[in-house]
């Protein structure tokens, strides 16, 4: 069983920046493709942002590109998101997801997770 804690979220202005972390038991950044979804109120939890095991490539939606960057430190077994520019609609709840390595075009697909954390809340004001 992998452990996923999150952490760094807070309420900020427009243009700010974040950076969130994710915590991984049993060394899971060098095991595992490792993602960030997120999740507003009343809408799907969608894919923000994933990397491949080991931190060997990096997958973005459209909505972050530019914006967001995601990193890993194997000897952390740690992730982050660098959230630069935010904007209102950055407004969720982020959860860090682990799944097994498979092919790149399954990074953004959110059934294809197997290890969740418990989110972490990231308020945009304007």
């Amino acid at each position: 069983q992998v452990q996923l804690v999150e952490s760094g979220g807070g309420l900020v202005q427009a243009g700010d920046s974040l950076r969130l972390s994710c915590a991984a038991s049993k060394r899971a950044s060098v095991s595992y493709d490792m993602a960030w979804f997120r999740q507003a109120p009343g809408k799907e939890r969608d894919h923000v942002a994933a990397i491949t095991v080991g931190g060997g490539s990096t997958y973005y939606s459209d909505s972050v590109k530019g914006r967001f960057t995601i990193s890993s430190d194997n000897a952390k077994s740690t992730v982050y998101l660098q959230m630069n520019s935010l904007k209102p609609e950055d407004t969720a709840v982020y959860y860090c997801a682990a799944k097994e390595p498979s092919f790149f075009s399954h990074l953004g697909d959110r059934g294809r997770y197997r290890y969740w954390g418990q989110g972490t809340q990231v308020t945009v004001s304007s």
